[in-house]
C-alpha cells in the first residue's frame, strides 16, 4: 500500500512538473524571451515602476525599434536624459549592466531609453526615471549585446509573493505541499481498503439468506410432493368405491353367496 502510494504521488509530481515545463516554454517562445518576467527592487523608475511590481518584456521587438525618448519640450534643458521639460515617451528596456560583462553574475537593470548616442552600431544612453541622470557603466552604453527586451505589460505589486518566498520559505512550503499529497494518498487508499471489507460483509449474511431460501424452497416442494401423493390416494379409493357402486345388484348378490359357499 505504501509503494502504491510513493508511486501514485511521483506521478502527480511528475505530471504537474511536466505541465509546467510546458507553460513555462509556451510563454518563452510567445514573449521571445529566455525569461519573459521581472521583478523591480529599485524605485529607480518610479513613479512609472514602484518597488515589487513584476514587468512583462517581449524580445520580439528589436534592438533598432527601440524607441528614444523625446528631447525636452523647453530648449536649452538638455537632452532626452535630463531637464524637466523631457517627456517620458520613450521604452523601457531590460538589459544587462555593460560593467558586468566580465563577471560570472550579470546585474539586470529596467531603465528607459533616453538618447541615441550612435547610429552605426547603434548604442543607446538610458536612465531611471526617478534618477537625477544617468550612470556611466549602468545605464549607458548600452549596445545590442546588453539588450533583452522591451516592457510591454506591468503586474503591480505580485513581486512581493517572491520577497515571501524567499529561502527557507519556499523550501518549507514544498515540503507542506508534498506532505498533503502523501496524506490525501494514503487516506484514499485507506478508503478502498475499508470499502472493500464492507463489500465482504455485506456479502455473507446476504449467502446467507440465499441458503436459508433455498432450504424453505425445498421444504414446500417436499410437501407439495406429499400433498400431491394424498390426494392421488383419495382420488384412487373414490374411484374404486364408485366403480363398486355402480357393479348391477344381480351381480354384487352372486358374488355375496360365493363367498358364503366358500366359508
Amino acid at each position: 500500500m505504501v509503494s502504491s502510494s510513493i508511486k501514485n504521488i511521483v506521478r502527480d509530481i511528475i505530471i504537474v512538473a511536466v505541465g509546467v515545463a510546458v507553460i513555462w516554454i509556451g510563454l518563452q517562445v510567445y514573449f521571445g524571451a529566455s525569461n519573459p518576467f521581472y521583478v523591480v527592487s529599485s524605485g529607480s523608475m518610479y513613479p512609472e515602476l514602484k518597488e515589487f511590481d513584476i514587468i512583462v518584456i517581449t524580445g520580439h521587438k528589436a534592438f533598432d525599434d527601440v524607441k528614444v525618448n523625446s528631447p525636452p519640450m523647453l530648449q536649452g534643458e538638455g537632452d532626452g536624459c535630463q531637464g524637466d521639460g523631457a517627456v517620458l515617451d520613450g521604452d523601457i528596456i531590460v538589459f544587462e549592466r555593460p560593467n558586468d560583462h566580465n563577471k560570472a553574475q550579470k546585474k539586470v537593470i529596467v531603465h528607459r531609453v533616453c538618447l541615441e548616442t550612435n547610429d552605426d552600431p547603434r548604442i543607446l544612453k538610458t536612465k531611471g526615471d526617478n534618477n537625477r541622470s544617468s550612470i556611466p557603466g549602468t545605464d549607458y552604453p548600452i549596445t545590442e549585446k546588453e539588450y533583452i527586451g522591451t516592457v510591454v505589460h506591468v503586474i503591480p505589486q505580485v513581486g512581493y509573493i517572491t520577497k515571501i518566498l524567499q529561502p527557507p520559505i519556499n523550501y518549507i512550503i514544498i515540503v507542506v505541499i508534498v506532505g498533503i499529497m502523501i496524506i490525501k494518498q494514503i487516506s484514499k487508499n485507506k478508503k478502498k481498503k475499508a470499502l472493500t471489507f464492507d463489500d465482504s460483509d455485506e456479502q455473507q449474511p446476504n449467502e446467507k439468506i440465499d441458503q436459508m431460501f433455498n432450504d424453505d424452497d425445498e421444504y414446500v416442494s417436499t410437501r407439495d410432493d406429499f400433498s400431491g401423493e394424498e390426494k392421488r390416494t383419495e382420488k384412487l379409493d373414490k374411484e374404486n368405491t364408485k366403480s363398486e357402486e355402480n357393479i348391477p345388484e344381480f351381480f354384487q348378490d352372486k358374488e355375496k353367496k360365493s363367498e358364503e359357499s366358500k366359508e
